[in-house]
């Protein structure tokens, strides 16, 4: 019985031990430093910095590949800049920059269907850029007035913007086959690669300022946050409007995002000392965290258990405990920290 115990004690850790190190090998947070120009990769267990590689000048938004081995970052400037930094994860090391051509301002990120998507604000355009090919593969105009994040649906059959100046959203659809007119009659003409897709662009006002949102899981419906006024518009997808308006103060919002499981909605604002979290089934005010200056990026743990936070103007990223909605901890990602995403090695 004795040597039973003791066996049994010495496993257990080393097991623990094993499944945590294969855990934080195969996943990973990145962080932006817009100051020191820096992408850094960190252990989300330890919250150490395992590497840093250069981010190119200026980097705002990050989004990484499906098999979480590469690392896209926006250069942004306000229009200053037309490129997108490309980062092996494995490695920690920059490669070669994307070169935008005349699309400048490129800001919101997303990987989806093998492909980064962006926004080019200064351009007043989504875009397309596919790896294996190196190529800008796909452009669509908004008309909007600095249109900057974006968020794209799995099927890549809907994506969504934020356009801050013209205080609107712009949901962009692809046409079913019949609904518009090619240059052989309706319907989609043929095309170099196939059938030619079309595009539907449902410009919907919100309030001034629109700038961070999110798409609730299961993709019914969005919050947007109003910097302008320090409303949150939830809009409903289906109908393609706006289904309420919150009196939620968050002016100076710049981030919005849901909890993996959809249950709390957090927003970060630059110039308040607080984050906001807001129950979705009531769309009430739950808490607001105090930090110490502002927020802006705010990234989900995958398994709903943390919150990141980027306070820029405190040179920190804080933790929060998504079960006790406190402040857990705090990491140091480099000077200004914004950008996030989360990075799964498969």
């Amino acid at each position: 019985m004795v040597v039973e115990m003791k066996s049994s004690i010495l496993v257990c850790p080393l097991l623990l031990a094993c499944a945590t190190a294969t855990w934080a090998q195969s996943q990973s947070l990145v962080v932006l430093s817009k100051a020191d120009q820096t992408l850094s990769v960190i252990d989300p267990v330890s919250l150490k910095v395992l590497g840093k590689a250069a981010s190119g000048p200026d980097p705002h938004e990050v989004t990484v590949s499906s098999d979480g081995r590469i690392a896209y970052i926006s250069n942004y400037a306000g229009g200053g800049y037309n490129t997108i930094s490309v980062v092996d994860l494995v490695n920690i090391k920059a490669l070669q920059t994307i070169d935008l051509g005349p699309l400048r301002g490129p800001h919101g990120m997303w990987f989806a269907g093998g492909k980064v998507w962006f926004t080019a604000e200064a351009a007043k355009v989504v875009g397309s850029y596919d790896p294996p090919t190196n190529k800008v593969d796909w452009i669509l105009g908004t008309g909007q007035n600095r249109t900057h994040m974006i968020y794209v649906f799995d099927d890549l059959k809907r994506m969504v913007t934020s356009n801050i100046n013209s205080a609107t959203m712009t949901v962009i659809d692809e046409m079913l086959p019949g609904a518009g007119r090619g240059p052989g009659g309706p319907g989609r003409g043929p095309g170099p690669g196939g059938p030619r897709k079309d595009w539907e662009e449902t410009v919907i006002p919100v309030g001034p300022g629109a700038e961070g949102f999110d798409v609730l899981p299961g993709g019914g419906e969005l919050w947007s946050a109003n910097a302008g006024d320090g409303t949150i518009s939830v809009l409903d997808l289906k109908a393609k409007k706006v289904a309420q308006t919150l009196q939620a103060n968050v002016r100076s919002a710049n981030r919005l995002k849901f909890t993996p499981d959809g249950k709390y909605a957090f927003v970060s604002m630059l110039s308040t000392p607080e984050v906001v979290i807001f129950d979705v089934a009531s769309r009430k005010e739950v808490k607001r965290l105090k930090i110490n200056r502002g927020a802006a990026g705010i990234q989900m743990q995958p398994d709903g258990s943390r919150a990141f936070v980027a306070c820029t103007p405190e040179d920190r990223v804080v933790i929060v405990d998504l079960k006790t909605l406190e402040l857990s901890g705090q990491l140091d990602a480099g000077k200004q920290p914004d950008g996030m995403a989360w990075a799964v090695r498969k």
